[in-house]
């Protein structure tokens, strides 16, 4: 499938998807939510894809919304935005619930909902110089459509700083508090995703995506729940050809198939 305001890439199960808007910061519109909704399903269902890479062009990751976009929302009434807000939502959720592991490669910044496409990653690797801000509340908005994910990732009591002031959150400090998983030079951020990578490729990917559903779904569960719950997971993967295979390259001091 070809895209407008995206680039694609694949290379032995790892994807690359690319914003490619420099020209607004890569900012999104309607058409670029609907492209990476789509995409994003198209990813999930394609066998081969193993690892996706976020990715975007220019000097800056995101900048969150068209401010011409959402000009023309700002005129419309409650039910075009609630339609225009869901489409919203469901694009963060299938980023969030993508069955393989995800990296945002993020250099510059990335404001409002590009911060929540960050967080909405697995891994978020940034250049040293990059900042984030979820600056809704600046321009009297709400993080609406992206907190659940946020919360999820740093917890109530972040959120309620980052959320109610809209401050500018310093690599560094993003690292602190649980947005970035690791902050490099510039110039290094390419070798750090390659190295993420690498190391992702050493895992069996069906145990990959059943421990992202582990994540999904463990945290909502009672107790109870969760015991039947993950004893079936695991009885599951153990007796599957990925967990026989696993098992036993090693007992046997080898690498496993998918990791050779």
């Amino acid at each position: 499938m070809s895209y407008f305001y995206l680039k694609v890439s694949c290379s032995d199960g790892v994807v690359r998807v690319t914003l490619s808007r420099p020209a607004v910061r890569n900012a999104f519109d309607a058409q670029l939510i609907s492209e990476l909704s789509a995409c994003l399903k198209d990813l999930a269902a394609n066998q081969a894809t193993r690892i996706l890479v976020l990715a975007a062009e220019g000097s800056m990751f995101c900048a969150g919304a068209d401010f011409h976009w959402m000009g023309g929302l700002k005129d419309a009434g409650y039910d075009a935005n609630y339609v225009d807000s869901i489409r919203l939502f469901e694009m963060f959720e299938a980023l969030y619930k993508f069955p393989h592991p995800t990296i945002a490669r993020v250099q510059g910044g990335a404001f409002g909902g590009g911060a929540g496409l960050v967080a909405c990653c697995d891994f978020a690797l940034m250049s040293e110089d990059a900042t984030l801000s979820f600056s809704e509340v600046k321009i009297g908005l709400v993080p609406a459509t992206i907190s659940p994910f946020v919360i999820r990732k740093i917890g109530e009591g972040r959120a309620r700083e980052v959320f109610l002031t809209g401050m500018t959150i310093a690599a560094a400090r993003a690292f602190e508090i649980g947005l970035a998983n690791r902050v490099v030079p510039s110039e290094a951020l390419d070798s750090a995703v390659d190295e993420y990578v690498r190391t992702l490729l050493t895992c069996g990917p069906n145990a990959q995506s059943v421990t992202k559903q582990l994540l999904n779904e463990v945290p909502q569960k009672s107790l109870a729940d969760a015991k039947k719950f993950t004893a079936s997971i695991i009885a599951t993967q153990r007796i599957s050809v990925e967990g026989q295979e696993g098992m036993s390259a090693f007992l046997e001091k080898r690498k496993p198939v998918w990791s050779s």
